[in-house]
């Protein structure tokens, strides 16, 4: 199969692919009904089906506790569950969504290079190992916080960035963010949707993520590929991504196309990355091989997509070393993003580092977290009480609601646009005399309406 054919299919990596998801599926089908459990499916990324008994008893979860939130989920099977389902503090991590969002800048030089290089082809390599870099902090086995309406978050202090994100709807959930340094802007508008397959559950990235490269103007389009999480109540969870990442560049026409191959068998083929860039005319001029959890490389090739003679493997990529047994699994950077480090003078008092739950989870107060959380959504539902007897509709502070509806592989998503306003508030933040106001102690305040007693 050649090259041009892995444009649509994955080419040849997808064909060797397929032969793995159907071991994967044969895998699947034989641990159904495991325990007497309907729906259930175990899965060991290090095993096969033989293990799959041993495997359900692993993971976080007792067993009585695993029997309670098995009959709980059960009546949620086939729908989405993004916002839908109450979930107990012990599954999350001290970080929300927009938070995450963020951690897609943790190899931002990567476009720093893209817009930097005069070569068309070697743009696509740099800009689309950006897009795989965050692949390594986003395996996390943790959930994070749904934010409340009207939340934001900002970084600053990172490679010359200015990073804002906002939660622009409630239902749907929808989050959009806007980050931009000397070499690039990065704009963002996210509706997660989920689908609960009983043990497991898909997550599909409707959205829309725009870059552009500053010195020449190009704008590139990336689509991400699906995410399942396996093994959520019986088995230790775990996270893989399956499926064609494709970046456009819109200016130009050049794409990239790279395939990621799913998990069989004794961990075959997990975390591999493989495909080429192509030029306008849909020629292959680049192969990119490599690891999402290690490190990424580049080849020149021919028609076929075959290296050309005379050239070795180039990496792009390399996965900065992670701390040693986190409790998270955080990444150094993501300790940093959740941290006052990365503050601006001034933080707006929106922002997700001042959440009281996230903060009580971070220094292992459980209960307190709990009783947070609950604060919190029960505000945002007192408030939104406020706002229909107002008659008034919730409008973002730093993105506008465009009239563009774009159309996803997986949905319509309706697109917002950074307005600018943030850095006209930047500067004048940044000029107050009031910068040294201690952020830890300013109370979360997303709220529309002040008085928000249920």
């Amino acid at each position: 199969m050649s090259p041009n054919d892995s444009k649509n299919s994955g080419g040849f990596f997808n064909s060797l692919a397929s032969s793995i998801t159907n071991f994967g599926s044969v895998m699947t089908k034989s641990v159904n009904g495991l325990m007497g459990y309907e729906g259930i499916e175990v899965i060991n990324p290090d095993g096969s089906t033989e293990d799959a008994d041993e495997e359900a008893g692993r993971g976080r979860w007792k067993q009585e506790e695993r029997d309670g939130y098995w009959k709980m989920m059960q009546k949620y099977i086939g729908s989405d569950i993004t916002s839908m389902v109450t979930l107990p503090v012990i599954i999350f991590e001290p970080m929300t969504t927009l938070q995450k969002m963020a951690e897609l800048m943790e190899y931002s030089h990567l476009l720093d290079m893209a817009d930097k290089t005069q070569d068309p082809y070697m743009r696509m390599v740099y800009a689309s190992t950006w897009a795989i870099s965050v692949y390594y902090a986003y395996q996390r086995t943790w959930k994070p916080f749904n934010p409340i309406l009207g939340e934001t978050y900002e970084m600053t202090n990172h490679n010359g960035i200015n990073f804002i994100a906002e939660q622009v709807s409630h239902h749907p959930p929808m989050s959009a963010a806007h980050a931009e340094n000397e070499h690039f802007a990065y704009d963002c508008t996210s509706k997660l949707k989920s689908k609960l397959l009983g043990n497991s559950i898909d997550f599909y990235p409707v959205g829309r993520t725009r870059v552009t490269l500053k010195r020449d103007g190009v704008v590139l389009d990336l689509v991400p590929p699906p995410t399942k999480a396996h093994n959520l109540i019986f088995g230790r969870t775990w996270v893989d991504s399956s499926g064609e990442m494709i970046m456009t560049n819109l200016t130009t026409g050049d794409k990239a196309v790279l395939y990621f191959q799913p998990c069989g068998w004794f961990g075959s083929g997990r975390y591999e990355v493989d495909g080429y860039v192509y030029n306008s005319s849909e020629k292959p001029k680049i192969l990119v091989t490599g690891k999402w959890n290690e490190s990424l490389s580049y080849q020149p090739c021919d028609i076929e997509g075959e290296p050309l003679t005379g050239t070795e493997p180039n990496e792009v990529w390399k996965v900065a070393e992670a701390p040693k047994k986190d409790k998270y699994q955080y990444t150094h950077f993501a300790h940093k993003v959740n941290s006052f480090d990365t503050a601006p003078s001034n933080l707006l008092s929106s922002d997700s580092r001042l959440r009281p739950d996230r903060y009580a989870l971070d220094i292992g107060d459980m209960t307190r977290a709990g009783y947070e959380k609950s604060s919190l959504e029960e505000k945002q539902r007192a408030e939104k009480r406020t706002r229909e007897e107002k008659g008034q509709r919730f409008v973002p502070k730093w993105f506008d609601e465009t009239e563009e509806v774009t159309p996803t592989p997986w949905g319509d998503l309706e697109v917002y646009q950074f307005n600018g306003n943030y850095l006209v508030h930047r500067a004048a933040a940044h000029n107050s005399e009031d910068n040294n106001t201690d952020m830890k102690s300013t109370q979360f305040n997303p709220w529309q309406f002040q008085d928000t007693s249920p």
